[in-house]
């Protein structure tokens, strides 16, 4: 005798009270038996692991942590997602690969987050992307633009936020194949794989058109880049690329203004804020600098008026009252938290490390208020890659201000 659901519920309402009988339904409807959680994630909260540089070389990205930990705070004032609460967990590796591993391994197996999501640096996630990926637990939106982290075939579990370093490099190449074709470029970069990324990218670009007269790497570990410059300015370069991160990029401005040095200065996007490098360095020193950029700068006067940049300061002063106006990285985290968002949300009830991950690679001209006309994030299985448009920028001694149109690149065909 075949024994139909039908007849099930049938039996059970003769014998049971309609109140007992609605719960059975409850229990065994669709709409409760869709709930699937892995470990980090329930009905009430949903818990996000974060590795940031609070201290160490790299520490004036350390802001991108505490917007994203104000910006989550905004967000479980409001309700949370599905009245689920973010518990935002953030902690401190000094730059040191060797201390995210300790770290990372304490967020997945001691805190049990749900995802570890845009912790910071190349070398830094590097440490962690095997461990990640055996693990099965999202390294979801890296703070970087290593062309690693978009390799879906062999890291599934890790996808990168930056625009790749290397298409940052090869705009810059056309833009000075389009403007300086017959000048002579010095290279200071980071030595590792950051900066390698920024260097390989650019050289593809010049396709060896213009020479490259000299190239100095510089260590974390170095106090300064001093004698990498006076090198550069030696061999004669009247270009200057500068692939580092902030401390260095502002000593590095800094010395070729003591040096009375005036090359076409191109300062790559991950140290371009005007509050965390340029003041440091001296505004003046600064003017004329070439960089790109991809969101909103706060100090850029074309968005003055605008109403998401208002909407961001007004939270700022809020929830981040120290927090700099003029530093991007405050709007880059902001921008990053609210990507996370769209995913959670995307995933509804099935807050799975597995659907957190199909959810992030199915983002569909995804457009944030505080992201530049014409830029957009799109992410497929394929495609780890959020953001592939830029658009160059120059320092004018107080901002920036945005020129040309937007660049286009296809990092999925490695261009």
């Amino acid at each position: 005798m075949r024994f139909h659901r039908r007849h099930f519920v049938n039996l059970i309402a003769g014998y049971v009270g309609s109140s007992l009988f609605s719960a059975i339904l409850l229990l065994t409807s669709p709409a409760a038996a869709q709930k699937k959680y892995d470990p980090g994630a329930t009905d009430t909260e949903i818990k996000i692991g974060n590795i940031m540089p609070y201290s160490g070389p790299a520490s004036a990205y350390a802001t991108i942590g505490k917007v994203e930990a104000a910006y989550f705070r905004k967000l479980n004032d409001e309700g949370g997602i599905a009245g689920r609460k973010i518990k935002f967990i953030s902690y401190d590796d000094a730059y040191s690969p060797p201390k995210t591993v300790e770290q990372a391994r304490r967020l997945v197996e001691n805190d049990n987050v749900l995802v570890i999501f845009n912790s910071l640096g190349t070398a830094s996630n590097s440490a962690i992307q095997k461990y990640m990926n055996d693990k099965k637990v999202p390294q979801l939106f890296v703070a970087s633009g290593a062309a690693k982290w978009n390799d879906p075939e062999h890291f599934p579990w890790t996808m990168g936020w930056n625009p790749s370093y290397q298409d940052e490099g090869r705009i810059y190449a056309k833009y000075l194949l389009d403007h300086y074709p017959n000048r002579r470029i010095g290279i200071l970069y980071q030595n590792d794989d950051f900066g390698k990324d920024y260097v390989k990218g650019f050289k593809d670009g010049l396709n060896g058109k213009i020479e490259v007269v000299a190239e100095a790497a510089y260590d974390v570990i170095d106090t300064n880049p001093d004698s990498q410059v006076v090198k550069l300015k030696a061999a004669g370069a009247d270009i200057l690329y500068t692939a580092a991160t902030p401390k260095f990029a502002a000593l590095t401005i800094k010395k070729v203004a003591e040096l009375g040095w005036k090359p076409v200065h191109l300062l790559v996007n991950a140290a371009n804020a005007v509050g965390a490098v340029l003041k440091p360095a001296g505004l003046e020193n600064a003017k004329g600098i070439l960089s790109t950029g991809y969101l909103k700068d706060p100090t850029d006067p074309t968005w003055k008026d605008d109403a998401d940049l208002k909407e961001w300061s007004v939270f700022m002063k809020q929830y981040y009252p120290e927090g700099d106006l003029t530093t991007s990285a405050n709007v880059y985290g902001y921008v990053a938290a609210e990507a996370l968002v769209q995913v959670i949300k995307q995933c509804k009830d099935d807050l799975t490390r597995e659907n957190v991950m199909r959810q992030a690679a199915n983002l569909r001209d995804l457009r944030l208020g505080l992201m530049r006309p014409g830029i957009s994030i799109n992410t497929g299985p394929s495609d780890f890659a959020p953001f592939e448009e830029m658009q160059m920028q120059r320092f004018n001694g107080e901002a920036w201000e945005a020129f040309g149109p937007t660049i286009s690149m296809d990092t999925r065909n490695g261009r």
